[in-house]
């Protein structure tokens, strides 16, 4: 076991002579890798402020220069990754998509797909019910039923098209009623 180690001298780099020494060749890489002015300064802002926050976490001085270099490295490659899996787009170039109306399955409550649930057949009723209002895995419901994974597969498989069926036959692409709610009595008003 090794004795315990005096604090080491990264603490005690200044900050400001830190910026002065490495913030030109910090910004000149950030600019090769962004191509971009206001990136390469926003990414050497955040190195900075990372060693703000992290930079006592280093062992050695010695190693400075490459942990800032690595770290601005690292913001530029997470920061375009998001760019590239979410791109922005502004307003103008947006393309205008229509209001769509829900589907009919999008306007089921849970008191119609209930009520279907039941007109079923046992035999489908029963995975269905498992797997979507109770939350068991496939083995468990194969278990629970006594019958193979694969069954219980094609019976959760058959007993969705048998609901989409109902729902279909029974609402089709016609919108469905909105039942009104009762009205609350003012304060003070009589029956």
């Amino acid at each position: 076991m090794s004795p315990p180690t005096a604090p080491t001298d990264v603490a005690k780099v200044d900050f400001e002579l830190l910026v002065e020494t490495h913030y030109a060749a910090l910004y000149r890489f950030a600019y090769s890798l962004a191509k971009n002015a206001m990136q390469a300064a926003d990414l050497t802002q955040q190195t900075f402020y990372l060693w703000a926050a992290k930079g006592h976490q280093l062992r050695e001085t010695s190693k400075v220069k490459t942990w800032l270099f690595t770290t601005l490295y690292r913001e530029f490659l997470g920061g375009h990754r998001h760019e590239t899996r979410f791109p922005k787009v502004g307003l103008e170039e947006a393309p205008e998509q229509s209001a769509e109306t829900p589907s009919v399955y999008e306007k089921i409550d849970a008191t119609a797909a209930v009520e279907a649930l039941q007109t079923l057949e046992e035999n489908y009723r029963a995975p269905l019910t498992l797997f979507y209002l109770k939350q068991f895995s496939y083995a468990e419901i194969a278990e629970v039923l006594n019958v193979p994974i694969g069954t219980v597969m094609s019976r959760l498989s058959r007993g969705k098209e048998f609901l989409r069926q109902k729902f279909s036959e029974k609402w089709g692409d016609a919108e469905r009623k909105i039942v009104p709610l009762p009205m609350r009595r003012a304060e003070g008003e009589r029956e």
